[in-house]
């Protein structure tokens, strides 16, 4: 599954992607596709702030103290406007942590609890 996500400021968004870690395939002047290892999405230059208000993407990780930690050093708030990093949280199903990306794409690093 590739989900569509937009961009308030599409060369930025592409910036922030890459330095996520992300590989940038440019299908079109505005419009990428983003991988990760089996995890793909589009990126397009389009913007409408109740839609991007209300996106959000989880990405399941296997250790989530070592990937928050892997965010913490890359200093993303810091490089980008509107990027926040919240610290992990533990609910009832697992953990996580949470990334907005420069546009508010809420995105959520989650581990779910062994069940042995």
């Amino acid at each position: 599954m590739r989900p569509f996500i937009g961009a308030k400021d599409f060369e930025v968004s592409r910036r922030f992607y890459r330095d996520l870690g992300f590989e940038e395939v440019v299908l079109e002047h505005n419009f990428s596709v983003f991988k990760l290892d089996q995890l793909a999405f589009y990126l397009q230059d389009y913007y409408i702030k109740d839609w991007i208000d209300n996106s959000m993407i989880f990405l399941e990780v296997d250790d989530v103290e070592r990937y928050y930690a892997d965010l913490l050093a890359l200093d993303l708030p810091g490089k980008y406007e509107g990027v926040r990093l919240t610290p992990i949280k533990t609910d009832y199903w697992g953990r996580e942590c949470f990334l907005h990306d420069p546009s508010g794409i809420l995105w959520h690093f989650g581990e779910f609890f062994r069940k042995d």
